[in-house]
Order: structure tokens, then sequence, then C-alpha cells
């Protein structure tokens, strides 16, 4: 009997081959001006060739001041189409489908914008603030309309580049979440104070999508329901957020975590997933807003064991499972599972693949990469 996993769906009329999402992955294969590349191409042909249903790309920027890495895919022109059609042809030849992650740092873009004399932007200033020590300031109001209609701007160009749908990066670190925050969005204006104001940017840019991708267009949200400290999102309100998201137009929600606190633990990228009792850290705040919206709900966080996403998925705390850091070493590893239900992939959890992207890398893994240099050295001189 097939499993639950590997049954097609169907997501605002994207049909998906299972239930599986490569969960959007920043791989560092752009070039320069940010534009697709054919070692990029490359790489996500292993993906797609790797039985995975949906594949979500790494962060793209849509504006310049939200720009992390010199090597990071940018569609904030029209100049991006054409590479990006030939990665979602490359796709979609070997039967995946493919979703563009848009997304805008804020002021984690510090580091890099820094580079080029300019500076990084967020809801508010804080100061003294013991997660984040770099210079950034607040928004203007004509900045966050900005803002806003580049999300449009570039969801449009990715439907012409042929892609399957557009995800909007309202997780973690990046600007969604500051906003989000009520630790760190302080503002006193239309964008602050309430949770309706702090949800207001999510709002706008889901309407400036709809009108320039139009309504039929697939439209995914990965949203941060808790930062990862005292003091700042409480899932309550995450949880409202995402029943608002719903009831918007966003059409499947990926659950994450907000802002980040402690390194790994009060982040999104755990460490140390050995057992199952590690494995899917945030499958209750799943359950829980499953419960509440009519739209599908995408798990994310440690899974590994495949009777625990089966399991996650028959008792309706999910309708689709993702991974990231699996797929790194195995892009193969949904092939692998449908001929062996009890492969245990072979990814540790280590986030030596994180802190090889943060320094300008290429991702890839690391305990791969040692094993491969061992091998190596190890061989005779021909």
């Amino acid at each position: 009997m097939m499993s639950i996993l590997f049954e097609p769906m169907t997501l605002k009329g994207m049909e998906l081959k299972n239930r599986f999402v490569r969960s959007a992955t920043y791989d560092g294969y752009a070039d320069q001006m940010g534009r697709v590349t054919e070692d990029q191409i490359a790489f996500f042909k292993d993906l797609a060739g790797g039985g995975a249903g949906l594949i979500v790309t790494g962060i793209c920027h849509v504006h310049p001041s939200g720009q992390t890495s010199p090597i990071q895919n940018s569609v904030t022109t029209d100049d991006c189409i054409p590479g990006l059609m030939k990665l979602s042809s490359a796709v979609h030849q070997l039967g995946a489908k493919i979703a563009i992650q848009l997304f805008h740092a804020g002021r984690e873009g510090a580091r890099f914008l820094e580079t080029r004399n300019l500076e990084a932007v967020g809801p508010s200033f804080v100061k003294d603030d013991p997660h984040f020590n770099r210079p950034y300031r607040s928004m203007t109001g004509e900045e966050i309309a900005e803002v806003v209609s580049a999300f449009g701007d570039a969801a449009r160009r990715v439907r012409e580049a042929g892609f399957d749908a557009v995800q909007v990066h309202g997780a973690h670190a990046y600007l969604l979440s500051q906003f989000l925050s009520p630790y760190l969005n302080r503002r006193k204006d239309q964008w602050g104070g309430t949770l309706e104001n702090r949800s207001r940017l999510h709002r706008e840019i889901v309407r400036d999508i709809r009108a320039k991708a139009g309504e039929d267009y697939p439209l995914l949200i990965k949203l941060g329901v808790q930062d990862g400290f005292q003091g700042g999102l409480a899932f309550h309100e995450g949880a409202s957020a995402a029943r608002s998201l719903a009831q918007w137009g966003v059409d499947a929600i990926e659950v994450s975590s907000g802002l980040r606190g402690d390194r790994y633990e009060g982040t999104e990228f755990k460490t140390k997933i050995s057992r199952p009792g590690r494995e899917a850290y945030f499958r209750k705040w799943c359950r829980t807003i499953k419960g509440e919206v009519d739209i599908p709900v995408m798990m994310v966080g440690g899974l590994r064991t495949f009777s625990l996403m089966e399991e996650a998925i028959e008792k309706g705390d999910a309708d689709f499972v993702s991974l990231c850091r699996p797929f790194i070493r195995e892009p193969f590893i949904v092939n692998q599972w449908r001929k062996d239900i009890h492969y245990r992939p072979t990814c540790i959890s280590c986030n030596q693949c994180l802190d090889t992207i943060f320094k300008g890398n290429r991702l890839q893994c690391m305990q791969e990469a040692k094993e491969k240099n061992k091998v190596s050295k190890s061989e005779p001189y021909n």
C-alpha cells in the first residue's frame, strides 16, 4: 500500500506528485549580478531528479536594500527572467515543480550593505540589542511602500519565467519577521503597535502580488510564528497572523520560527537531531495552526524519520513535509524512501553547511567534503 506521503496533491491548481517539499535553502550559486548560472541549473536538476514534489529555491532578494550576499539570486529587474526561464524549464523536464522564495533581509543585510557603503533598514532601530550589533536605521513610509511594490513586481517576473509558485519569506530574522515582532517593531505609525499594524506589511505584500501576478497564481508563505527568545513574538500572535494570512488569500503556510535567539537552539536550524524525540520541533505549532486555517500547512524542522513524517500527516498535523538539510547531501532522498521507508538520512545536523555559506562559499555538506578529502589524500600518486 502506498504511503500517504507519496499521494499526489493539488495546491491552488498546482499538481504535485507527492507531499515532499524541499524547503528553501540558500545555495550561493548565482553570479555577481544575481543571475542564474549553469552550475546552479545542474544543482537544481539533481534536486528535481531526486523525487521531491515541490522545490523552493533559496532566498531571492526583491529590492537592492534587501540583499545579503554578492552571490545571491536577484529578482529586482526583468533582466533576471531569461536565466530563471532556463532554470524552471530544467526542473520541469524532470517532473518536479518549483517555487521561488522572495525576501527582503531588513537589518540582516547590514554586513553586506556596509561593503557597498549602504545603510541597512528595519522597522525601527533598537539600541543595545543583544541579538544584533550592526548599524541600521528605521524605514520611512516611502521605503516600505517601495518594498511592497518590489514584492509584487518580483512575483510577476517569476510567473513570466515559468515558475509554478512564489513563497514569501516571512520567517527567521528577515524583514517580515522584524515587522511582526513587537520586540523589534516599535513604530508609532500604521506599521507598528498592534498585531494588525505589525502584520500590515504582510497584507499589503499579498495584495500587491495578487494584483501583479494574478489571483490564480499559487502564493505561499514561510511564517515565523514565534521568536527564539523571551520578549519577542509570542505564539498566540503568530498563530493569529497565520489565520489572517489565510483569510487574505495565501494558499499555503510553511510554519517556522521568527527572530533568532541563542545559536542554535533559539533558531530554525537546531542541532543534535539524532533521535525522533528531537525531530519535528515545530510540530505542535503546525498542529495548532492546521486546526485554525482552511489552507494547506507545511511542516518543517528537523524531519528525518519516514514513519514520523507519515504519522504527522495521517494525524492531520500538516499536509506537507518540508526538509532542508537532508537534501544538501542527498538530493535523491525521496527516491531512496520510495525504495526503503526505513532509510535514515546521512545528515547529522552539524550545521557546518550553514557555517560555510556564511563565509561566502557555495552550499555543500561539509561532512561529505571531509570524507572526499580523506579519500583523495589516501590515493597514491600516478
